[in-house]
């Protein structure tokens, strides 16, 4: 086991994703000290940030705005503490699905097709360019908090102002519902795809967290050689946002069986649902393996 130091597990924070950050924190603080790592929990909604200077390394296990921005990664960065997952500018732009889109389109990876709203939208127009199912989303959380789905005409306005309750920009995107996939990436590698099935309307907050009737199917159901081109342009979407160290890439597949890049996830969640520990099992790789790994990928840059 190498010698880490003394390592900071950041978890908590002041996000609307609190309560998912605490399990995921909690997960990993436990997995590294069962591994013989002097591993500390610090929260950073309840201590000063200043407190963190006496670590040598962080893990960060926290969720949404403040330490899955480039907030916290800036604050390590100044600190000269080096820390788990995607430097600044890539934490940023993960964490903002309207620009991770426009770089994928721009660099020929698929996206959904989308508009930004606000309350002055033409919202006719934007359902009958978009199409229906559509879903409402804003751009800068997670978990799927404040996501809409809109089935019937006229319904864009009241999902539009549900989102926006939950920060802005307001993201409209056009609904491809044939099946939803992730790929976790650990250095390097992409890992096996998990194909995601919910009996919810869609994977919503509930469905990712609370429901047990959620079923991911991995190793995945696709043909090996499309999963192999798929696991390629995941890494591909990974590297053009510039991120490093682990993360997981999420898509959609039409009834034509096309794909479609939905979001990056520059920290992803660690609790007893989430994917990447799942994917990172059908390679062999424990959770407390997992943990190790990921700290061990823990840099500055």
């Amino acid at each position: 086991m190498p010698d880490f130091g003394k390592v900071a597990v950041l978890f908590g924070g002041d996000s609307a994703e609190r309560e998912v950050s605490l399990s995921s924190g909690a997960g990993v603080l436990e997995a590294l000290r069962r591994q013989g790592v002097d591993a500390h929990a610090f929260d950073p909604a309840k201590r000063e940030l200043g407190e963190i200077r006496t670590f040598d390394r962080a893990f960060i296990a926290l969720h949404g705005r403040h330490g899955e921005d480039g907030t916290i990664q800036g604050a390590l960065e100044l600190l000269g503490i080096p820390y788990t997952g995607s430097g600044v500018m890539a934490s940023a732009i993960g964490m903002d699905k309207w620009r991770t889109k426009l770089l994928w389109r721009s660099f020929g990876l698929p996206v959904p097709e989308f508009a930004l709203i606000d309350e002055g939208s033409d919202f006719t127009a934007v359902e009958a360019r978009l199409g229906l199912p559509l879903f409402v989303k804003p751009a800068c959380e997670g978990s799927s908090i404040g996501v809409v789905k809109v089935s019937a005409p006229g319904g864009l306005r009241a999902a539009c102002a549900e989102a926006a309750r939950h920060g802005s920009p307001v993201l409209a995107e056009r609904g491809i519902v044939a099946g939803e996939y992730t790929v976790a990436i650990l250095g390097d590698e992409a890992l096996p795809i998990i194909h995601i099935v919910t009996a919810a309307d869609f994977y919503d907050y509930e469905a990712k967290y609370l429901r047990d009737d959620t079923r991911y199917l991995c190793p995945c159901d696709l043909p090996e050689a499309r999963q192999r081109e798929l696991r390629r342009q995941a890494l591909e979407a990974f590297r053009v946002l510039g991120c490093r160290g682990w993360g997981r890439v999420d898509f959609l597949m039409d009834g034509e069986g096309d794909a479609y890049f939905l979001e990056v996830n520059t920290s992803p969640g660690m609790t007893g649902h989430s994917l990447v520990p799942m994917a990172a099992r059908a390679t062999g790789l424990s959770y407390e393996q997992l943990v190790v790994r990921v700290l061990s990928l823990a840099a500055l840059g």
